[in-house]
């Protein structure tokens, strides 16, 4: 595959260093992804404006890595006990971050989708309120470290 994933369920890698497409192609090798019926996807983006309307330059994350991995493949085997879910996926970014530029990847292949999208909004939720991974916004008017 060329990539840092391999057999990884999840983890941090640092930008640039994993592609959603990577992450899919992984999915996609699991030996029971012939019971699969989709693939849905979340990808985190840098978003251009704050809660409140002020422009955002760009974002740094940083992670307590070890413990945030950790997390996320808590999270992946909890989606993953789900009946009809086949594979599921988390990979965070840390680093430098522009406007647009990915963050997440959060990918779940399953038999069904009224099973998937579900997963999906677990999946997305638990991480932002339990991975220890800290973001610092970067405005016009300064930087300031987000809750979320």
């Amino acid at each position: 595959m060329g990539s840092k994933i391999g057999n990884k369920k999840g983890g941090i890698f640092k930008k640039g260093e994993v592609t959603l497409e990577e992450v899919i192609a992984a999915v996609r090798e699991n030996s029971d992804f012939y019971k699969a019926g989709a693939i849905v996807s979340f990808v985190g983006v840098v978003r251009g404006v704050t809660k409140e309307g002020e422009e955002v330059l760009g974002l740094e994350l940083e992670a307590y890595e070890e413990k945030a991995e950790e997390v996320l493949l808590e999270i992946v085997r909890e989606i993953e006990s789900r009946e009809d879910i086949v594979d599921a996926r988390i990979f965070h970014a840390v680093g430098d971050f522009s406007v647009g530029e990915d963050l997440v990847y959060v990918v779940l292949a399953g038999g069904h989708r009224e099973d998937l999208f579900p997963a999906l909004k677990e999946a997305v939720e638990s991480y932002k309120k339990r991975a220890y991974i800290w973001k610092k916004e970067k405005t016009i008017s300064g930087e300031r470290w987000l809750e979320e």
